[in-house]
């Protein structure tokens, strides 16, 4: 896996903390799942077409589960914050 998080981690502590088996999985994929709504929507999808597409990639999720995760993960671009050491 491609470190997702690159604003908080560099790519060689990402790949040592997931050797390590130190990476909470279900945040991972909570952040790539809400950056992909973000990137649907900037596209022009409406709301409801960006879940339904997500659910395509995601299919043991429930629509209000999708739902739940875009309107309540925090990705660190939205509240201001990166590491200075990745920067």
């Amino acid at each position: 896996m491609s470190n997702p998080i690159r604003q908080i981690l560099s790519d060689d502590l990402y790949n040592q903390l997931e050797r390590l088996n130190l990476i909470n999985k279900k945040v991972l994929r909570d952040f790539q799942i809400k950056r992909k709504y973000l990137d649907l929507r900037s596209g022009g999808k409406k709301s409801a077409e960006a879940i339904e597409e997500i659910l395509e990639a995601y299919p043991y999720l429930q629509f209000d589960t999708v739902r739940k995760i875009i309107y309540s993960v925090k990705l660190p671009e939205e509240i201001g914050w990166v590491s200075q050491s990745v920067a």
